[in-house]
């Protein structure tokens, strides 16, 4: 566990940002709508954008989350798929990696079929 105590402040410290990007994101969808109808529209456009990137920001705190209880639990750093250990330079680069990359590389390409 204590291999990964870098990488465990990092997702702590990426989940607080993420958190914070998602209370902003939720504050902008629920502010007060513009009485002019053309504003009207451009407001709602804008909120399709904000709201898609909440849901971004929400999956982005769940892989965080998955990878937290990995940590505590002694299954992080495992590839979900094949069992084998995870590089540590892949899990510094993308800490909530679950996949060693051939295996994320093999269900990218069945994903695009």
């Amino acid at each position: 566990m204590d291999q990964f105590a870098d990488i465990e402040r990092t997702l702590i410290a990426k989940r607080d940002e993420v958190t914070v990007r998602l209370a902003r994101i939720k504050k902008n969808l629920t502010a007060g709508r513009s009485a002019d109808s053309q504003e009207q529209a451009q407001e709602l456009e804008n909120a399709e954008v904000v709201d898609a990137l909440g849901n971004e920001a929400r999956i982005e705190l769940s892989k965080i989350a998955k990878a937290l209880d990995q940590i505590k639990n002694g299954a992080y750093g495992t590839c979900a798929d094949c069992g084998e250990e995870i590089p540590m330079a892949r899990l510094e680069a993308y800490p909530f990696a679950d996949r060693c990359i051939r295996c994320a590389t093999a269900e990218e390409a069945r994903r695009r079929r």
